[in-house]
């Protein structure tokens, strides 16, 4: 089964959030097409908070994640980000049930 993990983030203002999001997005693509057992990863924007950003993280294992913890992009990014943030929180779990009407026709 696949693990999951959910991270709300909170930039400490709007102003640094072009900034942050740079950093986030720049992570997201380097994650996907660095690391063979990450399987995807979204950064989502909350319509009702301006300073939140949410990260949806798909990987093969446990292990996976533990490497990507260690890749030379996400270093750089938690380096270059952490000074941005107001808060993290970090969530982990299995995918359990997945419906996806991406790529799929009609």
């Amino acid at each position: 089964m696949a693990f999951v993990v959910l991270v709300e983030m909170n930039v400490k203002s709007a102003e640094l959030m072009p900034a942050f999001r740079s950093l986030i997005e720049e992570n997201a693509r380097l994650s996907v097409k660095n690391e063979p057992g990450c399987w995807r990863f979204d950064v989502v924007l909350p319509h009702d908070n301006g300073t939140q950003i949410i990260l949806y993280e798909l990987y093969e294992d446990e292990d996976a994640f533990s490497a990507h913890l260690k890749a030379e992009h996400f270093l750089a990014f938690h380096a270059a980000s952490e000074m941005l943030l107001a808060s993290r929180v970090i969530r982990r779990g299995t995918l359990v049930c997945e419906a996806s009407a991406i790529g799929t026709s009609a």
